[in-house]
């Protein structure tokens, strides 16, 4: 089975102009990302997916994978489906193009669901969700699922709401897997009720009777929106890099 990463790119963005070609830790976010989703297992392959030439440049420069689409795509998964439709492969992995966080094992936890069932669609993940105060954010998604890990709801609202019980919360991570047939369906999907009040393109599928595999995580990702984000991830990734020199140190001594 053949599973393509593909990130999605595009220079406007309302509070963060540019924001993959943010230079953070000394180097642009989408190479971060790029450089992440690439060291996931399942993915054969990673492109940027994106409609500005700075942002194609710059993916070229550092020795990535990018293509062109088309610049009216009101959503990141309808740029990903432009990609599927040019490119065998079985399924398609969404890696939000402002998360550098992200980890290998996510991406690869995401795509195992498909290797046993070929009867889904869509897989994405989910994290335990502890802080009572985090979780009363609009801002964070939390998704509730079934007893065999289907999603149930998403939702920006505190689910379940703990009116007896002390309740336990997970927060939706932005990472979708999609088969390829789904993705070049998507356009007989009408944009739902549901999604259009919470603005969660997800509830489209669940209200059109499509199930999402849900898979539980262990690492956090952050997405990065505001400057504040920014300030919040750039120590994050600094550890990184040092981390990565230090094992590239060891292993050329060891060699």
């Amino acid at each position: 089975m053949r599973f393509v990463g593909v990130v999605p790119a595009r220079f406007a963005s309302t509070r963060l102009p540019g924001k993959p070609l943010l230079r953070i830790a000394g180097k642009p976010l989408i190479q971060w990302v790029y450089e992440s989703a690439s060291q996931a297992s399942c993915l054969e392959r990673v492109l940027v997916a994106t409609d500005d030439e700075r942002i194609y440049r710059t993916v070229f420069e550092f020795g990535g994978e990018a293509v062109m689409t088309a610049a009216d795509h009101q959503s990141g998964t309808d740029r990903v489906a432009e990609v599927a439709a040019g490119l065998q492969a079985d399924v398609f992995v969404n890696v939000q193009g402002d998360e550098p966080l992200i980890a290998a094992t996510t991406i690869d936890l995401v795509c195992r669901p498909f290797l046993s069932n070929p009867a889904l669609q869509v897989a994405t993940a989910k994290i335990p969700l502890r802080d009572p105060e985090e979780a009363a954010k609009p801002q964070v998604v939390k998704v509730v699922t079934d007893a065999a890990g289907k999603a149930m709801y998403f939702s920006r609202s505190l689910i379940p709401f703990p009116r007896r019980e002390p309740a336990h919360w997970y927060k939706h991570i932005g990472i979708y897997a999609y088969r390829r047939e789904f993705l070049l369906s998507l356009g007989n999907l009408k944009q739902s009720v549901l999604e259009t009040t919470e603005c969660l393109e997800q509830l489209r599928f669940l209200e059109n009777g499509v199930s999402i595999g849900v898979v539980e995580v262990s690492e956090e990702s952050i997405g990065i929106d505001t400057p504040e984000d920014v300030d919040r991830v750039r120590p994050l990734l600094e550890n990184k890099l040092i981390l990565d020199r230090s094992k590239t140190s060891n292993h050329q001594r060891g060699g």
